[in-house]
């Protein structure tokens, strides 16, 4: 049985923002760690995640760019838009946006390495939520 959202935030999970890449699970994206947004982008084929803070300006980048992606996601599945992706229907913001994070999403020196353990709930609103993607992560130091 699925946990609920506020089961897992209090075994400490944490929020996840914004999933930028996928495969074969969350690549890069924005979540939370100790409370604070963060880039988390994937190290190799296990679960391990470089980690860095994100600046406020640059979080409203990202949610702007989720916002947009989300939207056209569902106009995707509900077939009013045939092409793939929002630069494939020429979404100038969006391709603005992406401009301005790119650079931003590169992994710094800096960064630290977590372990993530993905958290499935019941009661998100599914991976085209507003909110984020519809599962939380617990990070921790790699064993």
């Amino acid at each position: 049985m699925e946990d609920t959202a506020e089961e897992l935030l209090r075994m400490g999970f944490e929020r996840v923002h914004t999933e930028i890449e996928r495969y074969n699970g969350p690549w890069l994206g924005v979540a939370d760690v100790h409370g604070a947004p963060h880039y988390f982008s994937r190290t190799s084929h296990d679960d391990r995640y470089f980690v860095w803070p994100v600046d406020e300006e640059t979080f409203a980048l990202e949610r702007e760019t989720w916002l947009i992606y989300i939207a056209w996601l569902r106009r995707y599945h509900a077939g009013e838009t045939p092409k793939s992706h929002p630069t494939d229907n020429g979404d100038v913001r969006y391709d603005e946006l992406e401009a301005l994070a790119k650079p931003r999403r590169a992994v710094p020196d800096d960064a630290h390495v977590l372990q993530a353990e993905w958290g499935d709930n019941s009661d998100l609103l599914g991976l085209v939520a507003p909110e984020g993607p519809d599962y939380l992560v617990r990070w921790s130091e790699p064993a």
